[in-house]
């Protein structure tokens, strides 16, 4: 079989990718809209949000190299950072190796806050995750190496800019 006609069968009998694509937004949507319910303070914009996260797994980062990670413009993220400094979840420290250039830190308060969705999140899904039966929390657990592969192929093609969105 040639390489087309193989690609032609997988796409006509693999999981339909507008459907995949809708699935893990609303998954996602209502994650966020049950988590948010709960909460005692002002909710983060998403950009926030990500790089809050992002920058409390990796402590030091520049703002260029958060602006390359999120696929954001450097003055996009500047913007951000000033928020979440003014809302004291993050701070700005002094790069020994060039004065001019800040590194992120997320707060004690930042790293509590985002410890606390974590573990609200886990709490949500496992609750779901426990009503489904055992072949369909097999089936997931045996996408998760496929969803991982689609991630990476999704960070390889990088930041995406210049396409269309609706």
């Amino acid at each position: 079989m040639g390489e087309q006609a193989e690609r032609d069968r997988d796409r006509d009998h693999g999981p339909d990718a507008e459907e995949f694509a809708a699935l893990l937004v609303g998954v996602q949507r209502l994650t966020r809209r049950h988590l948010r319910a709960g909460l005692d303070r002002p909710r983060l914009r998403g950009a926030q949000a990500e790089l809050l996260r992002l920058v409390a797994d990796a402590p030091g980062m520049r703002v260029s190299e958060a602006a390359a990670e999120l696929s954001l413009a450097g003055n996009s993220v500047s913007t951000l950072v000033n928020q979440l400094v003014g809302l004291g979840l993050l701070r700005r420290g002094s790069d020994p190796a060039d004065r001019r250039a800040a590194l992120l830190y997320a707060t004690g308060e930042a790293v509590e806050r985002l410890a606390a969705w974590r573990q609200r999140r886990t709490e949500l899904l496992g609750e779901v995750l426990a009503e489904l039966d055992g072949a369909d929390r097999a089936a997931l657990a045996a996408a998760v190496p496929a969803l991982r592969a689609v991630a990476a192929g999704l960070r390889a093609r990088g930041s995406g800019a210049g396409k269309a969105e609706a």
